[in-house]
């Protein structure tokens, strides 16, 4: 918005603070919707918004739908709401719960994991490029990377 020239334009409405928190609740409801294991996109949407609207209402529903789905996904689509989690974690830890901050954590080393000590799997259309990847090994050490992430935010 302000890039564009409009946050100028959008203040001289006067919305208030609770209708934007209502907007930002729907965002994160149809986002929570459009999850998916054939690609990412919610879950960068909902890392988006997560940054400019903490609630850990986007966590619930992303860890939610990760531990329920994912698993059976391909390694890029793990590695990428795994990596999510991590930021949505960062982006709302002053909102976050302690148990579901162990709950997400403990999904999101499950997936990285089951990344490291499985196969390569790829669905059609989902190249490793995709996530400046290269091959298994450039992608064990992600996942690897994401685990000391989690250790970190443990700490």
């Amino acid at each position: 918005m302000y890039r564009e020239g409009d946050l100028d334009e959008y203040k001289g409405y006067n919305i208030p603070r609770e209708v934007e928190v209502a907007w930002c609740e729907e965002f994160v409801m149809m986002h929570a919707k459009e999850l998916s294991i054939r690609n990412w996109d919610a879950v960068i949407h909902l890392e988006a918004l997560s940054r400019s609207y903490q609630d850990s209402t986007i966590l619930e529903k992303v860890v939610a739908f990760a531990a329920r789905n994912t698993m059976s996904a391909d390694s890029l689509v793990k590695l990428m709401y795994a990596e999510g989690i991590i930021r949505i974690i960062q982006a709302c830890r002053n909102v976050v719960s302690r148990d579901l901050l162990f709950e997400a954590c403990k999904v999101t080393v499950r997936l990285f994991e089951s990344i490291m000590s499985g196969p390569l799997v790829l669905d059609p259309g989902h190249e490793l490029s995709q996530a400046s990847i290269k091959d298994k090994k450039s992608l064990n050490s992600r996942a690897l990377k994401g685990i000391e992430e989690i250790r970190g935010l443990l700490n």
